[in-house]
């Protein structure tokens, strides 16, 4: 009822846009008088007299919306979360001050914008202020608060620039090809690995132990990379219910592309458009999830007039546009971490070989709190490349990774900074050599009708070795430094008239620099439809940039299909072949071919991993990327034996009977309802990070969501997954025209809230599951024609 009612509300401010509530309220720590506009979508539009004041109300701002969020991301960066969910998550913890940032914090703070320190420090400021407020009447906290009985503590800079939910590296990628070479050698993991170029070097060194290799080295690094999981035991009784069993179906399907969370975007010149103007469009591949990951915000100050997305926590704007261009990213592969492996000292374990000399480990002291139990005090051990992970007493060997990202300005996103203040590509590509994580590819359009593209990223030069497999950490492998970002591929309003990435590799063939790029990188098919659909036309609209964000057209279905037409088939096979004959590949919510044609890709590549992966290697290599798949169906001699084709199509025929058996199962016999999209097959179901444990009232009317019908997949534009529940994919999407800032349309689902009792909170779940956007408007007229509410805050006066 209480959604219900919130919902309501928003619909009677949505009518009324004229007439706002007005509130206002001191704040200490203001310099100036600050003003908060928020539109009928949720977005707050903070108009600012300075600088501090801009940031300190974002900071305030965003507590606000995200409290909770806020709370559970301070604890991960400060490595507090077992203080309040106890033993289970102390490994999280010792790996989060394992890998903490130890650096010089002015000089960190600085290098994101050259007033770093005080916007940060303001940001901050403003988060604890609202910390402040609410505290003085805990009856206003958020629920989760309520159900797990803790309180939201102050924040401090080292919480914003924390490493610990960004992109960082390849180092699980890195362990896991380093036991498959041990496994199966080279030459068979290169064929069961999509890497590019062709043929990097897998050798692993004779001085490592390949047996070693299957230990758990990577256990507290990813103790502290993995998003928080609550039990019930960790809420208070009276809020409690039964852990939900599998409602809705969560992962049917594996996603075998683990790089398509990354993002499509591009940018078009006047060339191309309509109306002249330059465009730009960019959709994030992340997790789906309640709140969004994305936040939008629009900040205005002297010197700053800017608007869109970006992380939560962090100042500033991520992806977004000023009054002279818009900009945005997605994922370029950069591998910017390395397993070292370390032999040790049989005397003195806490010594490593570098250089033929025993080097005695850093080691520093932490005590950490658990709930229910004593202060525990751990060891961190440090070698000259980085945190060391597992030390082997028994086998006299260390593991340690070496993090680019651990140096200065590694913390993902807050260069965005130095982007948001561009006045053109010249200033805008400077910045970018301050946006050290994660990889990305960098679009600029401007409204003098410019284009541009820099990958950004710190990156290591390898000269000696590939970085895909763990190395020796005597001092025979060593970074030769970082490749300046400018010298990273790049381009500039190329002929084409368009520039598009989506992690695939779209770095030129004549490039020189490869020793500081990485080999892994996206299946092409999202890219290649992007490129395809750009190159058709030269007039394209608003309209078309959004049809191609949510276009849900599959490549890999133009490929398998027509292999169907080698097979015989009868019966209910066939019936549900001939359903394919005249599809037009699209896999759209109500295709009942979309249904047919995801669940035989899936069967296939099932049956081909099962075929192709050696049974010793089965637990390392769990699947293959689909490109991978699919070239070894399109040229059988690869994998199959003497009879190429015949066992290649007998393949085709047992994977194709399979998915039809599976539908059948899943779905019931009567083929005229095997839609696409609905709640047994492709969908969207979010779940709070509470939804599991509280009660069933509780999780059905105010923190879960959905399920509502889904297209796509993840090899689509309109990137959905690669499971039945989509888990990921483009929750936030912004498309600017230079021409005319307040034509920009966004989404941004669920919601702007993480408040489950806002009616910010899922206000834009149902428009964004539909592929529905809003106007992202920047002049103020347009800004207070759809204002629901208006916020003054004044200094406070002693």
């Amino acid at each position: 009822m209480k959604k219900i009612f919130f919902l309501g509300l928003l619909v009677l401010f949505s009518c009324k846009k004229n007439k706002t509530s007005e509130n206002a309220l001191e704040l200490a720590g203001l310099k100036e008088p600050v003003e908060i506009v928020r539109d009928q979508w949720g977005i707050n539009h903070i108009y600012a007299n300075n600088q501090h004041d801009l940031f300190f109300a974002q900071g305030y701002a965003a507590a606000a919306d995200r409290l909770f969020q806020f709370e559970i991301w301070r604890r991960q960066a400060t490595g507090t979360v077992a203080e309040i969910l106890g033993e289970r998550e102390l490994k999280r913890d010792i790996g989060t001050r394992l890998f903490q940032f130890r650096g010089d914090m002015e000089t960190e703070m600085n290098h994101y914008h050259e007033d770093g320190v005080e916007i940060i420090t303001a940001y901050t400021d403003g988060v604890n202020a609202y910390i402040d407020e609410v505290l003085q009447n805990p009856d206003s906290l958020p629920i989760e608060f309520k159900i797990l009985d803790i309180l939201p503590q102050k924040w401090t800079p080292e919480v914003v620039i924390s490493r610990h939910q960004g992109l960082l590296g390849n180092i699980n990628d890195e362990l896991q090809i380093g036991r498959a070479v041990a496994k199966l050698g080279p030459q068979v993991t290169k064929k069961l690995f999509w890497l590019h170029p062709k043929d990097p070097d897998l050798t692993i060194d004779k001085k490592i132990n390949k047996e070693l290799l299957s230990q758990d080295i990577l256990e507290l690094y990813n103790a502290y990379r993995k998003s928080v999981k609550f039990a019930p035991e960790d809420i208070k009784p009276e809020y409690r219910g039964q852990e939900v069993a599998d409602a809705f179906i969560e992962s049917q399907y594996i996603n075998r592309d683990s790089l398509s969370i990354g993002s499509n975007n591009w940018v078009v010149n006047g060339s191309r458009t309509k109306n002249g103007n330059t465009f730009m469009a960019n959709d994030p591949h992340r997790t789906i999830a309640v709140p969004s990951l994305r936040y939008m915000a629009h900040l205005v100050a002297p010197g700053w007039n800017v608007i869109g997305g970006g992380e939560p926590e962090i100042p500033g704007i991520s992806i977004g546009h000023n009054e002279y261009g818009t900009w945005g990213l997605t994922v370029f592969e950069t591998d910017g971490e390395d397993l070292y492996v370390y032999e040790l000292n049989p005397e003195n374990p806490n010594q490593y070989k570098y250089q033929g000399a025993w080097v005695d480990m850093k080691t520093i002291q932490e005590t950490i709190k658990i709930k229910g139990q004593k202060d525990t005090i751990v060891n961190l051990h440090y070698t000259q490349h980085g945190p060391v992970t597992l030390i082997d007493t028994k086998n006299h060997v260390a593991y340690a990774v070496r993090c680019a990202w651990l140096e200065p300005g590694g913390s993902p996103y807050l260069a965005s900074l130095r982007m948001d203040q561009a006045k053109n590509w010249e200033e805008f590509r400077e910045a970018c050599n301050y946006s050290h994580i994660p990889g990305e590819n960098m679009v600029w359009a401007d409204k003098e009708g410019n284009i541009g593209w820099q990958a950004v990223g710190i990156a290591p030069i390898r000269r000696n070795f590939s970085g895909l497999v763990p190395v020796p950490g005597d001092g025979t492998y060593e970074w030769d430094g970082y490749l300046p970002i400018v010298e990273k591929p790049n381009d500039h309003n190329p002929d084409k008239g368009f520039i598009a990435t989506a992690n695939q590799n779209v770095t030129p063939t004549d490039y020189e620099h490869w020793d500081a790029i990485g080999f892994s990188w996206s299946d092409p098919y999202r890219g290649n439809r992007i490129e395809e659909v750009l190159s058709s036309k030269s007039d394209f609209t608003m309209e078309d940039f959004k049809a191609l964000q949510t276009d849900y057209v599959s490549l890999p279905a133009k490929e398998l299909v027509p292999l169907l037409n080698k097979i015989t088939l009868d019966g209910t096979y066939q019936e549900a072949k001939t359903k394919l004959e005249d599809w037009n590949f699209t896999l759209n919510p109500n295709s009942i071919p979309a249904a047919i044609y995801v669940t035989w890709e899936d069967s296939l590549a099932e049956m081909m991993e099962d075929l192709v992966i050696p049974k010793e290697a089965k637990h390392i290599v769990t699947s293959l990327q689909l490109k991978t798949i699919i070239d070894f169906v399109s040229h059988p001699k690869i994998v199959f034996g003497s009879d190429t084709e015949g066992n290649r199509n007998e393949l085709l025929k047992k994977s194709f009977q399979q998915a039809i058996d599976n539908l059948e199962n899943r779905l019931g016999p009567d083929m005229e309802k095997w839609q696409y999209g609905q709640a047994k097959n492709k969908h969207v179901y979010i779940e709070h990070a509470l939804g599991k444990v509280v009660n069933k009232a509780m999780r059905d009317t105010l923190f879960n969501l959905g399920p509502l019908p889904r297209g796509g997949s993840g090899t689509t534009p309109g990137s959905t997954g690669g499971n039945l529940n989509q888990s990921s994919g483009a929750s936030f999407r912004m498309i600017v025209n230079t021409g005319d800032w307040d034509t920009a349309q966004a989404t941004n689902g669920p919601g702007q809230s993480g408040n489950p009792e806002s009616p910010f909170y899922s206000n834009l779940f149902e428009p964004w599951a539909k592929d529905q956007y809003f106007p992202v408007y920047y002049t103020k007229q347009k800004v207070d024609s759809i204002a629901v509410e208006r916020k003054r805050f004044l200094p406070f006066d002693n």
